[in-house]
C-alpha cells in the first residue's frame, strides 16, 4: 500500500519533472561548456579519394580549427593529431562541387572528453578535371656573368625533362620548366650545383625529388687580333746578290692571354721576315717567313711559306 502510494506521488505531475530534469541537464551542460577553454589553430586541408581527378582551380587549403575542452586535456592535444579533409569518393566527371569539412582525431586527441570540435569554413567550392601526366622540357635560368675574360660554352641538366601531373585544363599551357636562378658571377673554370625545378603553379605536381643537376663548361676568352697585308722584310742577303719576293705582305694572327696586350701591339719595322742567309747563288727559293716575339701574345702568318727570287746585284729581278 505505502508503494502505491510512493509511485502515484512520484509519477503525478510527471510532464513537469521531465521538463524541469530536462532543463537541468541542459543547464548543467551549458555550465560545463561555459567554463571550458578554447584553443584555436589552422591545418593543411587534404583531399581524398580523387581516383582519376585532381583540382582544377584555387582552393583553401588552410583551415581554421577550433577546439573547447578542459584546459590540462585541452593543450596536450597535438596540432597534427586533428585531420581535417574532404572526402571525394564517387565523384568521377569534371565539374565543380561543394563539400564539407570533415575532422577526425588520432593520437593524443584521442579519448580526450570532453573536446568539441568545429572548422570554419564547414564547407569548400571544389573545382575538378580529369588528370593527366606528361614529359616536360627543362631550361636553366641564369643570373649574373662569368668572370671577364671567361665565356660559358655550353651546359647540360640532369635529369634534362621531368614528368608533371596536372588538371586536364592546365597541362596544355605547359612546355617547358625553369630552374631556380643559377649564379654565375665568380665562376672562371667548369662547375656543378644542383638547382631545384620552379613549380609556379600549386595545381601542378613535379614527380621525383624537384630537383636537377646543373654542369657549366667554362672556357677562357682568348683575344684575337688580324693585322692583314703586314710587311715582309728580306735578310741577310749576302753582298753581291739581291732579293725579290714573289709576294711582299703576309696576314698576321694574334692571339694572346691579355687583352690589352694583343690590341695595342704596333707591329715594328722587320717584324716580318725572310732569311737568306743561307744562299749563296742565285735562283728561285721557298723561305719560311718568320715572326719576332712578343710577351704573352703568340703569331701566326698566312702564308707561311713564299718564293723569292735571288740574283746578281745590278740584275733585273723577274
Amino acid at each position: 500500500m505505502n508503494i502505491n502510494k510512493l509511485f502515484a506521488r512520484a509519477v503525478r505531475n510527471w510532464p513537469a519533472k521531465v521538463l524541469s530534469l530536462a532543463l537541468a541537464i541542459i543547464l548543467f551542460v551549458f555550465y560545463r561548456m561555459s567554463i571550458l577553454e578554447s584553443r584555436m589553430f589552422f591545418n593543411p586541408v587534404s583531399i581524398e579519394n580523387l581516383n582519376s581527378m585532381m583540382p582544377s582551380s584555387p582552393y583553401p587549403r588552410i583551415i581554421r580549427v577550433s577546439l573547447k575542452g578542459e584546459a590540462d586535456n585541452l593543450h596536450s592535444i597535438l596540432e597534427d593529431d586533428i585531420e581535417t579533409f574532404v572526402d571525394m569518393e564517387g565523384l568521377s566527371a569534371p565539374g565543380t562541387y561543394k563539400v564539407p569539412i570533415q575532422w577526425r582525431k588520432k593520437g593524443t586527441a584521442l579519448g580526450v572528453e570532453p573536446l568539441q570540435i568545429s572548422v570554419e569554413p564547414m564547407e569548400i567550392n571544389l573545382s575538378l578535371d580529369y588528370k593527366i601526366s606528361k614529359f616536360v622540357p627543362l631550361s636553366a635560368s641564369f643570373s649574373g656573368q662569368v668572370d671577364a675574360g671567361y665565356n660559358m660554352t655550353s651546359y647540360t641538366l640532369d635529369p634534362n625533362q621531368v614528368i608533371v601531373e596536372g588538371p586536364a585544363s592546365l597541362m596544355g599551357g605547359i612546355s617547358m620548366l625553369q630552374t631556380e636562378l643559377i649564379e654565375l658571377a665568380g665562376h672562371r673554370s667548369n662547375f656543378s650545383v644542383t638547382a631545384s625545378i620552379l613549380n609556379r603553379d600549386p595545381l601542378i605536381v613535379i614527380r621525383g625529388d624537384g630537383m636537377t643537376e646543373f654542369s657549366a663548361a667554362i672556357s677562357q676568352i682568348i683575344p684575337i687580333r688580324n693585322i692583314p697585308n703586314a710587311p715582309i722584310a728580306v735578310t741577310g742577303v749576302m753582298e753581291g746578290f739581291s732579293g725579290e719576293l714573289d709576294i711582299k705582305t703576309v696576314n698576321l694572327h694574334m692571339e694572346g692571354s691579355n687583352r690589352d696586350a694583343v690590341e695595342m701591339f704596333v707591329l715594328p719595322s722587320e717584324f716580318i721576315k725572310v732569311d737568306c742567309s743561307g744562299i749563296n747563288e742565285p735562283g728561285t727559293y721557298i723561305l719560311r717567313v718568320t715572326t719576332g716575339t712578343f710577351a704573352g701574345i703568340t703569331f701566326r702568318v698566312d702564308p707561311e711559306e713564299v718564293a723569292i727570287q735571288i740574283g746578281t746585284a745590278g740584275e733585273d729581278s723577274q
